[in-house]
């Protein structure tokens, strides 16, 4: 528009309220964008998980359920110990190890990196169980802190570990 519009009350009025609904037309489409990903969904996981074939529980925080979803993706393919790793690791924010010991009959997961029990365990656990072959039994591995890392530990940082870091926490 030519400047001299500008100094017209009438189309200010006009080109200010235009401005607001296109911001927030802008603003709708972006938020609409982020639901066709998992990592950006918030109200769109309702979707994913009735896709994928997961019981919506709006309780759980958001990103567990995200790491359901994509744990869920993940673990489509030829089942093998690093397929299981792949969807162990859409729960944990760690390094997780997986081994296969067929003489005896089992699959173990180890937490290389997350101190204590990771918050989602229990979704972690149905998703591993429900990729792997039946006939093999799931071991899970926690990491603690062992005695020379609590003697490494200043007073601070002993007052800011969590009792869950420690074994019998």
């Amino acid at each position: 528009m030519p400047d001299f519009y500008r100094s017209i009350r009438e189309f200010e009025a006009l080109f200010t309220a235009e401005g607001e609904e296109l911001d927030g037309l802008y603003a709708a489409s972006d938020e609409l964008l982020d639901q066709f990903f998992v990592t950006t969904a918030d109200w769109g996981l309702a979707i994913w998980e009735e896709e994928l074939g997961i019981p919506t529980d709006i309780a759980k925080p958001i990103d567990q359920r995200r790491s359901v979803v994509n744990a869920k993706r993940r673990g489509i393919g030829k089942v093998s110990a690093s397929l299981i790793k792949r969807v162990a690791e859409a729960y944990d924010r760690g390094r997780i190890e997986v081994s296969v010991q067929p003489e005896l009959k089992q699959l173990t997961v180890t937490f290389v990196d997350t101190m204590g029990f990771p918050p989602n365990l229990n979704d972690l656990k149905a998703a591993v169980e429900s990729t792997m072959p039946a006939h093999l039994a799931a071991v899970y591995k926690f990491r603690y802190l062992t005695i020379a890392e609590v003697e490494k530990l200043t007073l601070t940082g002993l007052e800011a570990t969590t009792l869950d870091q420690f074994a019998w926490g």
